[in-house]
């Protein structure tokens, strides 16, 4: 299916789910799962079909009669065997008067039962939805186009409908949903190929799927190449990663837990890429139940602010050679105190790689910009030990609307090329990136450029004072001003706004904890 043909009919089915919910009295959360759960089911219909086709042939006769199929006819073949009460043919043509929303229930049971990966998963709200509704609904996913769809158009269409339920409110705390073009850059960047992935503030599994989407653009089988381990604190996320990793052909290892006090991975020093969009600037974590955890051993931060947690949960989540790859709060890569003392050991470790700053609306629930951390412990046996690479990517974006932004693909892959040329490997050219490339690096060499990139000493960052801000090191590009220049400079100012404003915070903390002792 050409692109266009996907790009329309995911608007399409999204405009005709989306009109149901409107003559409902449903608000978009209680919607957006089990309409997740019927993407899932149509998909799983449809491999289901593909298989059956492949499979019934093989199968002997005898007495003119074909052997039936069996669950364990199905096995290694990426897709799920299906009761007759699960399959959608036998839904969406279930006579009026038998009760479609228990009918949905119970081809959800069903098919967990087929897969114990997808145990408890799925939605089973159903009952909940007016029978017209969910009639109409099965109708919209029944459609010609996806009759014979594939799973790349059904995962892209699972992963258009979680963009527009994020962006229409279903999401909560920004907590399910990394936006995709963040996610890509962080996969290309750290180019998770082999072993063992991990996420361990997985939300709907996104990390994981554009892993997927990584290596088949490498040519190879992601369930060959990686094996997948995530954990997520909020119950109805774990569902909605399961669902995800089911609807694109993977498979892992999902829990629920709470990654500041569990670790049920046993994750110290066990994986070979880590990636993650932690919550930012939480409070409230217990110290004393976190202290002598070896995964903090680097220290305990000052503050109420956990995400100097986080950052040592990833550091010390990965092998001798891992890679790892994360969103972070601005205000992380200045925090002083107890956080500048961990950052600075991190700093002399020589893992920390790369610094990416983005620009604000990324995100769809909060304007705030943030930094994509890298860290690298093959580096220090590397010619880069020492050294960091700092990117600043505020000026590059693609402008979706008034609130939102995202990256091209050909931005994407400028951005990984700039990681790339400092790392002394080939540049990529799939996206069309050539024109950006041979405008900031035309020898096809690495090398700084003003208001782009820079690579600085471990000394420069210790005169920086421990600092991983890229603006810091980047500087500004020399350019002839004009009218159209006031908004990008008014942007500037707001973001440097932000983030001195959360110093002020931290500051802020810090003066009342040390008048309570004083005061004590």
């Amino acid at each position: 299916m050409a692109k266009p043909t996907i790009q329309n009919l995911e608007a399409d089915l999204w405009e005709a789910a989306d009109q149901l919910r409107a003559n409902s009295k449903l608000t978009a959360n209680e919607y957006s799962q089990p309409v997740l759960g019927l993407i899932f089911l149509r998909h799983a219909y449809n491999r289901f079909l593909m298989v059956k086709a492949e499979i019934e042939p093989t199968l002997p006769v005898r007495g003119g009669v074909r052997a039936p199929l069996q669950a364990s006819h199905f096995q290694g073949k990426a897709a799920i065997f299906l009761p007759e009460k699960a399959q959608y043919s036998y839904l969406v043509n279930l006579p009026e008067d038998q009760d479609i929303g228990k009918a949905l229930v119970e081809a959800m049971e069903l098919i967990e039962a087929q897969v114990p990966m997808l145990s408890g998963a799925l939605p089973k709200e159903y009952t909940r939805f007016e029978p017209k509704l969910l009639r109409d609904l099965l109708r919209i996913f029944n459609r010609d186009a996806l009759q014979n769809a594939n799973g790349d158009v059904f995962g892209r269409i699972y992963e258009y409908f979680l963009n527009k339920f994020a962006m229409s409110g279903a999401q909560e705390g920004g907590e399910f949903l990394t936006p995709p073009s963040l996610v890509r850059l962080i996969v290309n960047v750290i180019e998770p190929d082999h072993g063992i992935v991990f996420d361990p503030a997985c939300g709907s599994g996104g990390m994981f799927v554009w892993t997927g989407y990584f290596l088949n653009e490498q040519g190879t089988e992601p369930s060959k190449a990686v094996t997948i381990y995530g954990q997520e604190k909020a119950e109805t996320n774990t569902r909605l990663s399961r669902m995800n990793l089911a609807v694109h052909g993977l498979s892992g290892d999902i829990r629920e837990a709470n990654s500041y006090y569990e670790d049920p991975h046993q994750s110290f020093g066990k994986f070979d890429f880590v990636m993650a969009n932690p919550p930012f600037n939480v409070s409230g974590v217990d110290k004393e139940r976190v202290k002598d955890d070896k995964r903090f051993q680097l220290g305990i931060p000052s503050t109420d602010n956990a995400n100097y947690l986080w950052i040592q949960i990833f550091y010390h989540s990965l092998s001798e050679k891992g890679r790892a790859g994360f969103v972070m709060a601005n205000s992380a890569a200045d925090a002083r105190g107890a956080e500048m003392e961990i950052r600075k050991k991190l700093i002399q470790s020589g893992a920390v790689d790369v610094l990416i700053s983005i620009g604000p609306n990324f995100f769809y629930t909060v304007t705030l910009p943030c930094t994509l951390w890298f860290f690298d412990r093959a580096k220090p046996r590397t010619g880069k030990n020492g050294t960091v690479l700092f990117i600043d990517a505020r000026n590059i974006f693609r402008q979706l609307d008034r609130a939102h932004r995202d990256f091209e693909p050909k931005q994407i892959e400028f951005l990984a090329n700039i990681v790339r040329l400092y790392r002394g490997l080939p540049t990529e050219s799939r996206y069309e990136s050539e024109e950006m490339m041979k405008e900031h690096f035309p020898e096809g060499m690495y090398q700084d450029v003003a208001g782009l990139c820079k690579v600085a000493t471990a000394a420069d960052i210790e005169a920086q004072g421990w600092s991983l801000n890229p603006g810091r090191y980047v500087g500004v590009a020399e350019r002839q001003e004009d009218d159209g220049d006031f908004r990008e400079r008014l942007e500037a100012l707001n973001e440097e706004l932000e983030r001195l404003n959360a110093e002020a915070r931290v500051l802020e903390e810090r003066i009342g904890e040390n008048i309570v002792k004083l005061l004590g």
